[in-house]
């Protein structure tokens, strides 16, 4: 009897195989990119997992590059993400789009902003990759809708929501948080300060609300 049990022993641990922990990428822009730095967002998700004893049970790493916008993430998904394996993607991308038609003169059309991150979305759901989308924050902080590129980044932001709805898609609503956030916090209606340096990269206050927000939509 007692070889029996030894024996099922055996047997069970060497037929265990120790749990892989979700690999979460943040793909995106200058904003992911500064995200790993100290007080960054993921940064800032990296050190909560390991406080609450889950940096076992999730790696969160980021992929992002300054100026990048919808079609460079579609150029460099593979080489970038999918070589990591991923199980979560989160795609924060849009504020160059709309923000550099204004400071470079470039930044993508409004129909081609649609295309190509539908085409990214089905490239990552045809791996089975679990997609998190995200709507840009701002561009200039004042509330009252007066910031030059408001109107664009609304309609941007209607455009990645539908998409999220269309495709299945987790979302982090940045565009309205930060606006809510912003009518509770700014009433000076400053154009930067309250959660940016300068109207479009996170301080410190906009690192952790990040991460807040962010946790809650990938961590289980």
């Amino acid at each position: 009897m007692k070889k029996i049990i030894l024996l099922a022993t055996i047997f069970a641990l060497c037929s265990f195989k120790p749990q892989k922990p979700v690999n979460v990428v943040f793909f995106g822009d200058s904003i992911t990119e500064y995200a790993v730095q100290p007080n960054g967002f993921i940064a800032l998700l990296q050190q909560r997992l390991k406080d609450e004893h889950k940096d076992a049970d999730y790696m969160v790493s980021g992929a992002g590059i300054g100026g990048n916008k919808i079609y460079d993430l579609y150029l460099r998904y593979e080489d970038d993400v999918l070589v990591r394996n991923p199980d979560v993607v989160v795609i924060w991308v849009g504020v160059n789009d709309v923000w550099h038609k204004r400071l470079a003169g470039t930044g993508t059309d409004y129909d081609k902003f649609g295309r190509f991150y539908t085409a990214l979305i089905k490239k990552f759901q045809a791996r089975k990759i679990k997609l998190v989308l995200c709507t840009p924050a701002c561009i200039g902080e004042k509330t009252d809708y007066s910031n030059e590129l408001d109107g664009d980044l609304n309609k941007y932001s209607q455009c990645i929501r539908d998409l999220a709805k269309q495709y299945n898609c987790g979302l982090v609503d940045f565009r309205s948080l930060f606006h809510a956030y912003g009518l509770n916090n700014n009433p000076q209606n400053k154009d930067n300060g309250i959660l940016t340096k300068d109207g479009v990269h996170l301080n410190d206050e906009g690192n952790k609300f990040a991460a807040t927000l962010m946790y809650k939509a990938v961590i289980n």
